[in-house]
């Protein structure tokens, strides 16, 4: 078979499909490396897909508990994380399926195994049974994504020590968890655990949670953590990890002690670009294994680009995707057609917390007048029917330009929400306005409407 291509592709993750269906359709010859046996990369077959899979049957699990009509006609019993997880199974077919289904309808080709560049324009593919093939290409993208970090003292072969993908392989649910790291992956499996009835613990090893988020949102989050049961210690680090034959203990530097019958390890993660032979290239590494990028997504040697979490931030499936597809617009006309900057957060704690833009504290440091709109979900109809009244949507506009600087919603389909307000401040000139909201007809009852109450609400406040 054909080993002269265009473009490889490594990595059939988000990025790695952007990437290389945006070459097949321009008429590029492509080939696709990948070291798993089936298409997806660990977004759909051990991070994004099985974990909120997870958090949903959680969710209609609550539901189910807080409706007493469904309470006593089902019974429901205790549940084990296998159980919950069957759901995903289906989803993660249907997944790979469709997204087999693109490389096979246009053509590419899929290499399954480990890749290793020889030189600048070549590549040597080990596969399972040991078979060695090379590869040469005009370019490369690299989209190998990125796994849990290990610190080398943590013992991760102990039964009870997990990270973010191992903890879906429980086989019961624990009575008692620790969680160390309190990012986005920790704050969602301490909402979906404690929800079990885990007694838990989440240590931060910072001041507040996730600070990247507007303040307000920060406290919300504090608040119905805790409301739920979640015992949350600030400014702690680990000094060593001890795995017992019957739980984890996590001494910390504070001199405190945790025992639980478990340990998630969830701080941090660790670009997947080990074993690919960069240093042949002259391609470094951060601590963490990132690729470093210029905003074209090229690394080092230029016709080599790199995209989505083996770059590091914002390590989203939905970014990577773009920046695949962005960065083979680059190969094919010298420009790349946009830079990924303005990508909205999607943290499927409970409450869901979604945010795009600006937060108070940024344009407080900048010194832009901007004014704040509030929505609160218990005066929303659509909520109070939904009986899911906890939540806010707020605005953050300019003033005097009346421009939307900033969209932050904390409840129920946050994730979803938030993007009525990013197509309107994505809109250049006069067309980003929040007067949009209030000259413009929503559907009622629906939760789209907290932004008609939220931008009257922020332009009763001019004068």
């Amino acid at each position: 078979m054909e080993t002269r291509y265009d473009v490889i592709v490594i990595g059939s993750g988000p990025g790695g499909e952007g990437a290389a269906m945006r070459a097949v359709k321009a008429g590029r010859s492509v080939v696709v490396v990948d070291k798993q046996p089936q298409v997806g990369g660990s977004c759909t077959h051990s991070g994004t897909i099985p974990s909120k899979a997870l958090r949903f049957a959680v969710r209609q699990l609550i539901e189910i508990r807080n409706t007493p009509v469904l309470h006593d006609l089902l019974k429901p019993t205790h549940l084990t994380i296998p159980q919950l997880l069957r759901g995903a199974e289906a989803v993660i077919r249907k997944q790979v399926t469709l997204r087999q289904s693109f490389y096979d309808r246009t053509g590419v080709r899929l290499v399954h195994g480990h890749a290793r560049f020889i030189d600048s324009h070549t590549i040597e593919v080990e596969q399972d049974k040991g078979a060695r093939e090379r590869f040469d290409a005009d370019h490369f993208v690299i989209a190998t994504g990125s796994r849990p970090y290990h610190p080398p003292d943590v013992d991760f072969t102990h039964p009870r020590i997990f990270d973010a993908e191992s903890i879906l392989g429980l086989a019961d649910t624990p009575q008692t968890l620790t969680i160390y790291g309190a990012g986005v992956i920790g704050c969602e499996y301490a909402s979906i655990f404690r929800n079990l009835g885990v007694k838990l613990n989440l240590v931060n090893t910072r001041g507040k949670l996730l600070e990247f988020l507007d303040d307000e949102i920060i406290d919300a989050l504090s608040y119905h953590l805790r409301e739920q049961g979640v015992l949350i210690r600030h400014n702690e680090e680990y000094e060593r990890v001890e795995g017992e034959p019957d739980g984890v203990v996590l001494h910390l530097k504070s001199g405190k002690k945790l025992k639980t019958d478990a340990l998630l390890w969830a701080n941090g993660r660790t670009g997947n670009s080990d074993g690919l032979g960069l240093d042949v290239l002259g391609i470094t590494l951060d601590s963490r294994g990132d690729i470093g990028v210029n905003r074209n997504y090229q690394t080092a040697v230029p016709h080599v680009y790199a995209v989505g979490d083996v770059i590091g931030f914002p390590s989203l499936a939905s970014a990577a995707y773009d920046q695949g597809r962005f960065a083979v617009s680059h190969i094919l006309t010298g420009r790349c057609d946009h830079f990924v900057e303005l990508i909205p957060t999607g943290i499927y704690t409970a409450p869901e917390i979604s945010s795009v833009g600006r937060t108070e504290r940024e344009l407080t440091a900048r010194s832009v007048p901007y004014e704040v709109g509030h929505a609160f979900f218990k005066s929303i109809a659509r909520a109070q029917i939904t009986g899911q009244t906890v939540g806010m949507l707020k605005l953050l506009f300019h003033r005097e330009t009346l421009q939307i600087l900033g969209i932050h919603c904390f409840g129920d389909q946050a994730a979803e929400i938030v993007h009525i307000g990013q197509a309107i401040m994505s809109q250049t000139g006069d067309a980003n306005t929040i007067t949009y909201f209030v000259n413009t007809t929503f559907n009622y009852p629906t939760m789209a409407e907290a932004y008609r109450v939220a931008a009257l609400n922020g332009l009763n406040r001019l004068f």
